[in-house]
């Protein structure tokens, strides 16, 4: 580290004049007492003092202030590397009250954000305990009634076993979501772009979930006719998993007898947006925020009623995000809701 003094040298100026003043007016009175007084003597005397008074007090003031500041710096830099061992050390109060306002300021905020997430951990930890404990549970329950006599009846024994596959489903589908999302966290996904139309995705889309549709009796459709294909550079398995997971949350939450409507649009030059519209029971304002967290549901109850792993809409987030393009909502509760996501054009 190397010293960086400042060059305002005001306190050192001012103690050096108290000190010539007091000086100089001691020796005036003295050689006037004595009847020996002379200008040119208390003038050389004067101009002497005060520089000998200025650079003793300035050097004396530098290094005095330095060598605690520099204990400063080296407590400090042992907390923060990046900040402080590769910047010089200055003895100008203004300056280092800053560096070390902002320094506290930055470990406020960054203890702040280990509190957030260590809360964030928590919360992690208990729903994923949460969502892989019931259908374990529901999986043991039905092999143990039937470990416990039922199996000697055809039908009980047949009807226990389809309801254990359906949980064991349920875990293989949470722990692949788990690691789906641990893998874009992670950015350990390649994806495969390549050239595919858009419009005929959405509609094989369409064609997948046209029976879990009909249950509620809600039409999938386009906002229009599209004649022509409209062509896009992405992760075709990607982007249909985006397309089926949206498209399968509209129909979770909407209403009986409603509709989900996909419009295609041209954003920018190089760009489409593609918007997924229900008309469903919509989401309140502030559950939005944290609508893309793992595991967060805004209805709760009715949320597991109807199965999923509740990582549908982080995942979507990420894979979206990986493409290097944006997702926004917009919801009225009570209305609807519309979800929607940039690609690149490809023509």
């Amino acid at each position: 580290m190397k010293i960086k003094f400042k060059k305002t040298y005001t306190f050192a100026i001012k103690s050096s004049l108290y000190i010539t003043l007091f000086s100089t007016g001691f020796l005036t009175f003295l050689l006037w007492f004595f009847h020996e007084f002379s200008f040119e003597i208390v003038a050389a005397f004067a101009v002497s003092i005060y520089t000998f008074s200025f650079f003793v007090i300035q050097y004396r003031v530098e290094r005095f202030i330095y060598r605690r500041v520099k204990k400063i710096y080296d407590d400090v830099s042992l907390l923060e590397t990046a900040s402080f061992r590769n910047q010089p050390i200055t003895t100008d109060m203004e300056t280092l009250t800053k560096q070390v306002k902002k320094f506290a300021t930055d470990k406020k905020m960054e203890i702040e954000t280990l509190k957030v997430r260590e809360e964030y951990r928590r919360e992690f930890l208990g729903n994923v305990s949460h969502e892989l404990k019931t259908p374990l549970f529901t999986v043991q329950g039905y092999l143990s009634t039937l470990l416990d006599g039922a199996m000697s009846d055809k039908s009980v024994r047949k009807k226990y076993l389809e309801r254990a596959e359906k949980g064991v489903e349920r875990l293989i589908y949470i722990v692949e979501d788990l690691d789906m999302i641990s893998k874009l966290e992670m950015g350990d996904v390649n994806l495969e772009l390549s050239r595919f139309n858009i419009v005929e995705l959405v509609q094989n889309v369409f064609d997948l979930l046209e029976m879990t549709a009909d249950k509620k009796n809600i039409i999938l459709m386009f906002d229009r006719k599209y004649n022509r294909p409209i062509y896009v550079f992405a992760d075709q398995e990607k982007i249909q998993q985006v397309l089926s997971n949206l498209i399968m949350n509209s129909i979770k939450y909407g209403k009986e007898n409603g509709t989900t409507e996909v419009t295609i649009e041209d954003l920018v030059d190089d760009k489409i947006i593609v918007r997924i519209r229900d008309n469903g029971e919509g989401i309140e304002k502030h559950n939005i925020p944290r609508l893309f967290e793992r595991f967060f549901r805004v209805d709760k109850s009715g949320a597991r009623s109807e199965g999923g792993s509740g990582l549908g809409l982080s995942i979507v987030k990420h894979i979206i995000e990986a493409h290097g393009e944006k997702i926004y909502i917009e919801s009225e509760f009570g209305k609807g809701s519309e979800f929607s996501f940039t690609l690149e054009k490809n023509q």
